[in-house]
C-alpha cells in the first residue's frame, strides 16, 4: 500500500542513484523503528545494504534539501484549484556539550529562557486546502557577530545625554529601514523559496507570529514582493487616518483620532457570534501606527465573556489593505500548523535526538526530519479519504508490522502460501495502530 520506493522516484532530478537508494534505506528504518533516531538507531532498523557505514556515508554527503523538499512538494502537492501562503518560524532544538556545530544560548518559548542548544529558522509551503505546512527550507541560525560585540560594549557604562533631540540630528524617513543581520538573514532565505516557487505557485502573503510584527520586517517581507499579515501588541497605539478639513497652515495632518479597544465604533464590526455565554466581535478597519511607514489592515477579535464580564482581544493586521477579514483571519490560524512540524520532527523524525556534531551530518539529520514530516503527510493522505483519523503513530505500526513479517519469514525453512502471507501481514500490521486504514 505505501511503496516507499515508487514514491520517492520524483526525486531522481535532485538525487543520483546511489544517494536516493539510501534515502530509500534510511526512510524506510525511520517508518518502522522505535527509540531515538540516531545514525546507529536508524542502522539497527535498515534491511540489506543498510549496515551503519552506509548509513555514515549518507549523512555525510552535501545534499541540496530544498531542492530535494520541492520536488517532492511538487509532485504530490502542486494543484491549480489550491492557494498557498508561505509560514515562517523559528524552533530551538536543546543540545548538551560542547562541540556540536552553532552551539549556543538560545531563546526557547517552551522553557521561557534562553536554553544551550541549537537554533533553526524554517520557511514552509501552507495549503489553505488541505490545511496543512509543508515545510521547504530549514536553515541553521546563529548569534550575529554584531551583536555579540554590542552586547559585551553594553557592559560598560553609557553616559546619559541630555533632554531633548540631539543638535543636527534629522528626521528619519520610515520607508528607509535598515534590516538587522538577524532579520536580513531570514530575508535571503524567503528569496530564495519565492524564486523556487514562483514559476509553479503564486503566493501573495508570507504569515509570521508576533515576534514580527514591526516596520522592519514588514519591509522584509515587501522587498520579497509579498505582503505581511501578523500580530500586533495589545498596547500597540493605532490611530485613525484623518478626515478632517485642511486648516491651512503647516503640514496636512496624517493621525486622527487614537483607538479605544473599550469601545470600538460599531460602522466597523463585521460579525458578532455568540457560544456558550462567550461573546466574539470581529471588527476591520484601516488604521495607522506611527511606528509603520504605511497604513496598515488591521483586524480586531474581542471575546467578552457575558456572565463574567472578563474581556480579551487580538490585534491582526496586514500590509495589504484589500485583504478580507476572513481571509486574514484563516491564513494567520494556518500559520499554526508549522508548529506542528516541529513537534513531529521532533517526537517522531530525529530532530531532538540526532547526535551528529560537525556541519554537514547535523544539516543532514535536520533536514531528513523535516523530510520525513512532508513523506508522512503524503502517505497520510493516501488513507485520508478512506480514514481521516489515520496519524503517524498508525503508520509507524503499519511499517513496524511489516518488517517484523519479514524478519519472521525469512527464518522459516519454506515460505508459507502467499494467500496466507496476506492475511499475516494483514493481521500483524494492525498491531499497535490507533485507527486500522
Amino acid at each position: 500500500m505505501f511503496n516507499i520506493n515508487l514514491r520517492l522516484q520524483c526525486l531522481k532530478t535532485c538525487l543520483n542513484s546511489n544517494t536516493l537508494s539510501q534515502l530509500i534505506i534510511i526512510v524506510t528504518a525511520l517508518f518502522s523503528m522505535t527509540g531515538r533516531v540516531t545514525m546507529l538507531g536508524i542502522s539497527r532498523w535498515t534491511g540489506e545494504g543498510g549496515s551503519y557505514r552506509t548509513v555514515q556515508r549518507f549523512f555525510n554527503k552535501p545534499i541540496n534539501w530544498i531542492n530535494v523538499q520541492w520536488s517532492l512538494i511538487q509532485k504530490y502537492y502542486q494543484d491549480t484549484s489550491d492557494t498557498f501562503v508561505i509560514a515562517g518560524d523559528e524552533t530551538t532544538v536543546t543540545k548538551a556539550g560542547k562541540k556540536t556545530f552553532g552551539l549556543d544560548r538560545f531563546y526557547s518559548s517552551l522553557f521561557g529562557k534562553p536554553v544551550p542548544g541549537l537554533s533553526f529558522f524554517v520557511f514552509s509551503l501552507v495549503s489553505t486546502k488541505l490545511r496543512i505546512s509543508l515545510p521547504l527550507m530549514v536553515k541553521q541560525m546563529f548569534h550575529p557577530k554584531e551583536e555579540i560585540e554590542t552586547e559585551k560594549n553594553s557592559k560598560e557604562p553609557v553616559k546619559k545625554r541630555g533632554r531633548g533631540r540631539p543638535k543636527g540630528s534629522e528626521n528619519k524617513k520610515k520607508e528607509d529601514v535598515e534590516l538587522s543581520p538577524y532579520l536580513k538573514n531570514i530575508q535571503n532565505m524567503l528569496q530564495q523559496v519565492v524564486q523556487l516557487i514562483e514559476k509553479n505557485i503564486h503566493v501573495k502573503y508570507a504569515v509570521f507570529d508576533g515576534a514580527f510584527g514591526h516596520n522592519d520586517a514588514l519591509h522584509m517581507v515587501k522587498l520579497g514582493g509579498l505582503n505581511l499579515i501578523s500580530k500586533l501588541k495589545k498596547n500597540s497605539k493605532l490611530y485613525f487616518p484623518y478626515e478632517g478639513a485642511y486648516s491651512g497652515k503647516g503640514a496636512h495632518k496624517k493621525y486622527g483620532k487614537q483607538i479605544n479597544y473599550k469601545y470600538i465604533p460599531t460602522k466597523f464590526l463585521k460579525k458578532s457570534t455568540c457560544k456558550n455565554s462567550i461573546k466574539t466581535d470581529i471588527y476591520q478597519m484601516t488604521m495607522l501606527h506611527k511606528l509603520f511607514s504605511q497604513q496598515l489592515n488591521i483586524v480586531i477579535i474581542v471575546k467578552e465573556n457575558l456572565k463574567t464580564k472578563a474581556r480579551d482581544f487580538v490585534i491582526l493586521f496586514s500590509s495589504d489593505l484589500n485583504l478580507d477579514y476572513v481571509k486574514l483571519i484563516d491564513y494567520y490560524k494556518l500559520r499554526f500548523q508549522i508548529e506542528f512540524n516541529f513537534r513531529d520532527a521532533k517526537q517522531y523524525w530525529g530532530l531532538e535526538d540526532f547526535m551528529n556534531i560537525k556541519e554537514i551530518p547535523l544539516t543532514n539529520a535536520v533536514n531528513l526530519a523535516f523530510f520525513m514530516v512532508n513523506l508522512s503527510h503524503i502517505l497520510i493522505n493516501y488513507v485520508s479519504p478512506q480514514n481521516a483519523e489515520f496519524s503517524v503513530l498508525d503508520l509507524k505500526a503499519h511499517f513496524r508490522g511489516i518488517k517484523y513479517v519479514d524478519e519472521v519469514l525469512k527464518l522459516l525453512p519454506k515460505k508459507p502460501d502467499p494467500i496466507l502471507i496476506q492475511q499475516i501481514f494483514k493481521e500483524i500490521t494492525t498491531i499497535g495502530k490507533i485507527n486500522t486504514d
